[in-house]
């Protein structure tokens, strides 16, 4: 039996989420270096993080649910600012991010930013975390920030 990574962590948290729902989806999938990558986070990096690992022919559907999953998450969000849900993951424009593209591209098959910020599109509201303020939770915020 051949198995695939699918994606790969930087907590266990995600990881045991994604690997929770891939299982009640019945699913036939592990988590493998979880424990090196918590027991010693610095190792994370060395080791290619926690990965989330698949049977070969379910890859394609697990893909999929991932997808459904990421999508759902990313629309339970909405912008503090001005209540929208067009919150994106993009890269952040400092001079350290430009940089590492820059020396990625050179010397790298592709260019990475260093680090991802969440960024509403509509007025531009940026936060490092998803924002998990729901449409009622705005309104009383407004609501109590506008007496």
């Amino acid at each position: 039996m051949e198995f695939i990574t699918l994606r790969t962590f930087q907590n266990y948290f995600s990881a045991h989420i994604l690997l929770t729902k891939l299982k009640d989806a019945g699913m036939e999938c592990f988590l493998k270096d979880e424990f090196m990558v918590t027991i010693d986070p610095i190792l994370s990096n060395a080791v290619g993080g926690i990965k989330l690992i698949v049977k070969k022919e379910d890859e394609k559907e697990a893909s999929l649910l991932l997808q459904q999953f990421d999508e759902e998450y990313r629309q339970s969000a909405v912008c503090p600012k001005c209540g929208s849900k067009t919150i994106e993951l993009v890269p952040q424009k400092t001079t350290a991010n430009m940089l590492t593209a820059v020396l990625t591209w050179l010397f790298g098959s592709y260019a990475i930013s260093a680090k991802n910020i969440y960024q509403c599109s509509s007025c531009g509201y940026e936060s490092e975390n998803l924002p998990e303020t729901f449409p009622n939770d705005l309104m009383e915020y407004e609501e109590e920030n506008m007496n």
